[in-house]
């Protein structure tokens, strides 16, 4: 990737315990973030370079305003703002360890890029997240396929114990998306028909 934009690698690990049968996942990003630039100083011309140093200036400015959300604690971080923020959630709250290399100019005429990326990382060590591990066991793993199923309107045969968490019997047709839709609008016509019955307001 070029110095124009922002390069994320990730590596997702998934090992299973042979005795217990639990998953654990971990998730590695490898970000590599664009500088931001100053158009009087680069001196740039061109309306399609133009727009994307504005377009990279304004992902990094949405990045900061992620950055300092986490390090205050506040209690909404904007990470829809922007793609990359969006990308970088996994990476920067909740169960992350974040580590960020910052590289400055030695520069005189760079001190203000070199002061705004110092605290730019300084931001960073102030965000305090309680990593944990990721475990799955079988039974989430099974509900999960059976959701990802659901979703691609793919039908689910139910096991003896979901047949009793529904409390119908065996004969009962498999959950899919149609059947969902339809046991809903059913709940749903009572309600309907309690609500037609009720007098309307006198005059």
């Amino acid at each position: 990737a070029s110095s124009r934009s922002h390069l994320i690698f990730s590596i997702i690990v998934e090992t299973t315990n042979n005795e217990t049968r639990q998953t654990s996942i971990g998730k590695l990003s490898i970000v590599d973030l664009a500088g931001s630039e100053r158009l009087a100083k680069t001196g740039v011309e061109d309306p399609v370079a133009i727009a994307e140093a504005q377009s990279i200036n304004l992902s990094l400015t949405a990045l900061g305003n992620v950055i300092s959300a986490l390090s205050s604690g506040k209690g909404h971080v904007p990470y829809r703002d922007n793609k990359l923020t969006m990308l970088m959630s996994d990476s920067l709250g909740g169960n992350a360890k974040t580590l960020m290399f910052v590289n400055i100019s030695p520069s005189a005429y760079n001190t203000d890029e070199t002061n705004n990326s110092l605290t730019y990382a300084s931001r960073v060590k102030l965000i305090k997240n309680s990593p944990q591990k990721v475990i799955e066991t079988n039974e989430i793993k099974r509900l999960k396929n059976v959701i990802e199923k659901l979703r691609q309107g793919i039908a689910v045969d139910l096991g003896p114990q979901d047949i009793q968490d529904r409390n119908v019997d065996e004969s009962s047709p498999p959950i899919t998306p149609t059947n969902k839709r339809q046991s809903i609008s059913l709940t749903d016509q009572p309600a309907k028909r309690r609500a037609s019955r009720t007098p309307s307001p006198l005059p």
